[in-house]
C-alpha cells in the first residue's frame, strides 16, 4: 500500500501508524478519563466519512460480486466490477 494514500479506519486498527503512516483512526478515551470536546468532534468527524466509504461498499455488496463466490470467468471479474462500480458511482453521485 503506498503510504501516499489516506487510510480511514475504527478503532479495532489503533496500531496501524506503525505500518502506515498516513492514517486516520478515532481517538479512544483512556482508562478513568473523558474525551475532550475536541476530540469528540474529531471521532464524530472521522465517522461520518467513513461512513460515506462503507455505504458505498454495501451498495457493491448488494450486487453480490463482493459478498459470494464468484463463478464465471476470472478474465472478466476487473471488467465486471468495473461496470458495477460505475452503476453505484452513478446511483450515488448522480
Amino acid at each position: 500500500m503506498k503510504q501516499t494514500t489516506k487510510l480511514q479506519v475504527d478503532t479495532g486498527y489503533v496500531g496501524i501508524n506503525k505500518f502506515h503512516a498516513n492514517s486516520i483512526h478515532p481517538i479512544k478515551r483512556k482508562r478513568g478519563q473523558k474525551l475532550t470536546k475536541e476530540e469528540k468532534l474529531f471521532n464524530r468527524q472521522a465517522s461520518s466519512d467513513r461512513a460515506h466509504n462503507e455505504n458505498a461498499i454495501g451498495f457493491i455488496k448488494r450486487f453480490r460480486i463482493l459478498s459470494e463466490r464468484y463463478r464465471n470467468r476470472r478474465r472478466r471479474f476487473g471488467l465486471r466490477f468495473n461496470l458495477i462500480a460505475g452503476v453505484c458511482n452513478y446511483e450515488l453521485l448522480g
